[in-house]
């Protein structure tokens, strides 16, 4: 596997390490030490993966991940020393596909970046009653409208309008879009599916696309 990373850390010898051991895999690697710098170099050099501290000098990590996915779905894995909930959950609300906390093994780190490379290699695209879903760019439109999803969202129905009429409970439904198994509330999943009905609903009266199965859980399909 192969792919040009950028590693955005201040740490120099942190960054030194990660650039050899991800250079041995056959990757190429750029380093930064300074958020300022982040989304400009973005912009102009289009990296394949981008390793993101969190708390960088000049610009803070979550809002350089936020920036970022205004204009690209590059695949983003943040590195943090701060491991309180709020900013795993916010770091990957904005966009983030991975997070590593410290310490960590570089060989682990590497190991995530080549899952999450794969994984980017097989994104799709899903069509249905006017809705479009291109994971290539994390943009879903309805009706040629765009919709303001957040990663979560995003994930959430596209994973349910890849299993149109299929019914998934709940907990089936955090492990799928909460992969690192973290401690969250089932009702995180009925607040996610809320915010996805009123987008949808705010730019197509009707659309009613997700379905409440009573004592069950939730399902996509068109009814007509």
């Amino acid at each position: 596997m192969s792919g040009n990373i950028l590693i955005l850390e201040d740490e120099k010898k942190l960054a030194d390490v990660l650039s050899d051991y991800l250079t041995q895999s056959g990757f190429a690697t750029h380093c930064l030490g300074n958020g300022i710098e982040a989304v400009p170099w973005v912009r102009e050099h289009a990296p394949d993966l981008i390793i993101l501290d969190l708390m960088l000098p000049g610009r803070d990590g979550l809002d350089i991940c936020k920036e970022i996915r205004t204009f690209s779905s590059v695949p983003v894995i943040m590195v943090t020393a701060r491991v309180e909930e709020i900013d795993r959950l916010l770091g990957l609300e904005l966009g983030a596909d991975d997070y590593i906390c410290k310490p960590f093994s570089p060989r682990e780190v590497v190991a995530r970046v080549k899952t999450v490379l794969r994984r980017a290699g097989n994104t799709q695209m899903i069509q249905a009653e006017g809705l479009i879903l291109d994971e290539s760019r994390y943009r879903a439109t309805l009706d040629g409208h765009d919709l303001e999803f957040t990663a979560v969202e995003f994930k959430l129905l596209q994973f349910l309008a890849s299993n149109p009429g299929c019914i998934f409970g709940r907990q089936q439904l955090m492990d799928r879009i909460y992969p690192d198994q973290r401690s969250v509330s089932d009702r995180t999943i009925d607040s996610h599916i809320k915010k996805i009905r009123r987008k949808l609903m705010e730019t197509k009266r009707g659309a009613e696309l997700i379905h409440s199965v009573y004592g069950v859980g939730y399902k996509f399909e068109v009814q007509r």
